[in-house]
């Protein structure tokens, strides 16, 4: 049933809802709604909602959408595409604003996982390595590579090119499994040893290679791998 938004009651229309009840009290299609203003031909905003949080599979996943993707959900037309993809960046800088590095102490495989776990793409391979001083104080992460659905690749030149240029005496690395499996693949295991190799030599000591999935992680450390 398309329902309009003209034919809702006017006090249970998105926007009255949120006057007069708070912005917490709105459904996350309501909230969509109100963002996309309107639906398209053959769907009211309403629906249109709906249908696109159906086919996100859920509102947090809007942080990890791209254009490209967007534009392949029935309804959408570059405007709205660009709207989404706005919002999802806009999610994603505001998480990373909040949750600065800075002021969290990684001093735990547990607490990279409860950091990165929301941070990570669940599309897409994202490898992280967060750098550390002698005081095993977080100096700054960095983004390395963005990698397919089951296939990133990162060099270890790149890695120590970083902490050569942060003077970082370590190294956690991070990445995930877009599949949801945090067994390490034979090439997450030969990367590592080669980090670790690498690292000895040049004095920058790898502490722990963190495997990320569905609400469960893998370290390197916890298992006895380094």
């Amino acid at each position: 049933m398309n329902v309009r938004i003209k034919d809702i009651p006017k006090l249970e229309r998105p926007r009255e809802r949120l006057i007069n009840s708070g912005v917490k009290s709105l459904s996350d299609e309501e909230l969509l709604s109100i963002i996309l203003k309107t639906g398209s031909r053959n769907m009211s905003v309403k629906n249109l909602s709906s249908y696109i949080l159906s086919s996100l599979k859920g509102i947090e996943n809007l942080r990890d959408i791209n254009y490209y993707d967007v534009k392949k959900i029935k309804g959408i037309g570059d405007a709205k595409a660009c709207t989404l993809v706005a919002l999802g960046e806009i999610c994603k800088r505001m998480n990373r604003k909040i949750n600065t590095l800075n002021n969290i102490k990684l001093n735990t495989p547990n607490k990279v996982f409860e950091f990165y776990k929301n941070k990570v793409n669940r599309i897409q391979e994202h490898f992280y390595c967060i750098y550390l001083d002698s005081s095993k104080k977080v100096i700054e992460e960095k983004l390395l590579f963005i990698g397919t659905a089951n296939y990133s690749l990162v060099h270890p030149r790149d890695v120590f090119k970083e902490a050569c240029l942060l003077n970082a005496t370590g190294v956690i690395c991070v990445h995930n499994h877009p599949s949801g499996e945090v067994k390490p693949s034979k090439e997450d295991i030969l990367l590592t040893n080669r980090l670790v190799e690498i690292g000895r030599l040049m004095g920058i000591k790898v502490i722990d290679h963190i495997i990320i999935g569905d609400d469960k992680y893998y370290s390197f450390l916890e298992n006895g791998k380094i």
